[in-house]
């Protein structure tokens, strides 16, 4: 080893950064020249990152770059997070402005300028307004808690609107008589004050993880803080500037509206170029529908699933990446519905509803509603009330036996076409694959069930709405799913695809485990 190393007349060294970007390059050359062994060698140095430029700019933007940027960047964080954060900055611009011209119309409403205000008057009704905002965010916690991290765009989107209403509100205030009216409105301010807290700093931090990729969590919102801060002090400097000349009610209410509506179209445009990697229910249902749509095994032009035994031959799947279901999703959606989107139509059809991880009571409430008798018998018995359904649940309980849930779909009342509601029970020890199985059951089976009592179907609609052909129906259906393991193979599919297929975003609230003995 010793004598290769003394073999070479010249040694390289390269030095890279987190990105393994080339930053300086060392080169060693032996002095062979002097006989002397203590004479060394010879060491020149060759920067990437300098430039020979007197005024070049490269070294100030790697400075920034290192400031502002997660380090490793952008091989650090995703695809997307240079676009988020692009129409974040910009959006944080125009909400400081118009930040500051609803902080003026708060400091009018409670007295500043008038000789007759009263400092305690104003504490107190400060004191009312944090009451009310803490209140609030304990209770909005509680109701959508669940639901914050998987819809997370959603609420990122939502937190925005209710901080907007609030300065509305605000801007509103000297314009209402001092007294209860007033009172209610700076307290209503500081309610959706409160809730954006809540739904921007837990969807922000679902986004966060979202971004790193490197484990880099903590220095990406670091870095963030970083640059909210550069953007929160440049909007207030234009502010000021903005709030000493914009003095009169038109102008005031001209510029606070333009800033309002230029804030919430960067801020739609920041959560539009998000792409999660995780399936919650619309991006299941986008995902999935294109995917057994593409299934040529499967037969979805009849009213009956189509069961094929070679489902190894080759069949060419239609699997959405990220990035194309992003670009189909709605941010404001019905969180609990059962939607088709044919990719070869491109259209979506509403099939109906579905819960997931709901209680045995909801589940049986359900069942109620769905015997044909107008009120379901109800005795008491020596342990409790019994309910008489219509359901047979040891049909059921026989076709889930080696599953991690039970599936039953009910009729929904009305409507023109038939829709369907899918009640999802997760057993004991159900995993995320289990759950995104019976999210892709219960979707199948309403596109069946939806065709089998569709008007355009030559069967009658009665036996659809029969418990025992449904059940038949999503017992095909499962065996379908079973079939050569397919339900694993559009597991993988998905994977390759670039879909986190191990991270929960189904359950939108606190769910239910069962067990069967």
């Amino acid at each position: 080893m010793g004598s290769s190393a003394h073999s070479h007349a010249r040694l390289i060294f390269q030095e890279t950064d987190e990105a393994d970007n080339p930053t300086v390059t060392y080169i060693y050359s032996d002095q062979k020249a002097q006989k002397s062994a203590s004479s060394g060698g010879r060491l020149d140095v060759l920067s990437t990152t300098s430039d020979s430029s007197l005024w070049s700019t490269r070294p100030l933007i790697t400075y920034l770059s290192d400031v502002f940027l997660p380090s490793g960047y952008p091989q650090s964080v995703s695809d997307d997070y240079l676009p988020y954060q692009i129409f974040d900055s910009l959006q944080a611009f125009c909400s400081s402005i118009a930040g500051l011209l609803s902080s003026r119309a708060v400091l009018q409403g409670v007295g500043v300028g008038n000789a007759d205000a009263s400092p305690t008057s104003a504490l107190l009704l400060h004191i009312l307004q944090d009451t009310s905002g803490r209140i609030a965010t304990i209770l909005f916690a509680h109701r959508v808690g669940t639901a914050l991290e998987p819809e997370c765009k959603t609420y990122r989107l939502a937190a925005d609107v209710f901080n907007d209403f609030a300065m509305i509100l605000d801007c509103l205030s000297p314009m209402v008589p001092a007294g209860v009216m007033r009172v209610s409105i700076l307290s209503a301010a500081g309610v959706l004050r409160a809730l954006c807290g809540v739904a921007g700093g837990s969807s922000k931090a679902s986004l966060s993880a979202h971004f790193a990729k490197w484990g880099n969590l903590a220095e990406l919102n670091a870095k963030d803080s970083s640059q909210e801060t550069v953007i929160s002090l440049v909007g207030m400097l234009v502010g000021s500037v903005v709030v000493s000349h914009v003095t009169g009610f038109t102008t005031t209410w001209i510029a606070l509206l333009t800033l309002l509506a230029l804030h919430l179209s960067l801020n739609y445009a920041a959560v539009r170029s998000v792409q999660m990697t995780s399936l919650n229910r619309q991006r299941a249902n986008i995902a999935l529908s294109a995917l057994l749509e593409s299934d040529s095994k499967i037969g979805l032009h009849h009213s009956t699933i189509a069961k094929e035994p070679d489902f190894d031959s080759p069949t060419e799947l239609t699997v959405l990446t990220p990035a194309q279901v992003s670009s189909q999703e709605r941010i404001f959606h019905r969180a609990d519905a059962l939607q088709w989107t044919s990719p070869t139509q491109g259209s979506t059809r509403f099939l109906g509803s579905a819960e997931i991880g709901v209680s045995l009571d909801t589940f049986f409430k359900h069942a109620q509603r769905y015997n044909d008798s107008t009120s379901p018998s109800i005795t008491s018995g020596g342990s409790g009330p019994s309910i008489k359904t219509t359901l047979q649940m040891q049909n059921l309980a026989s076709i889930f036996e080696h599953e991690p849930y039970i599936l039953f779909l009910f009729p929904l009342q009305g409507g023109s076409t038939a829709t369907w509601h899918a009640s999802i029970l997760l057993k004991k020890g159900c995993t995320v694959t289990g759950q995104l199985k019976a999210w892709a059951h219960a979707l199948l089976t309403a596109c069946a069930l939806s065709k089998s009592h569709s008007p355009s179907s030559k069967e009658t609609h009665a036996p659809a709405r029969d418990s025992l052909y449904v059940s038949g129906v999503v017992a095909d259906v499962l065996d379908v799913l079973n079939q050569r393991d397919r339900f694993k193979g559009y597991l993988g599919a998905l994977e390759r695809a670039g879909w986190d297929v191990d991270v929960g975003a189904l359950e939108t609230r606190g769910g239910r485990r069962v067990s069967l003995r």
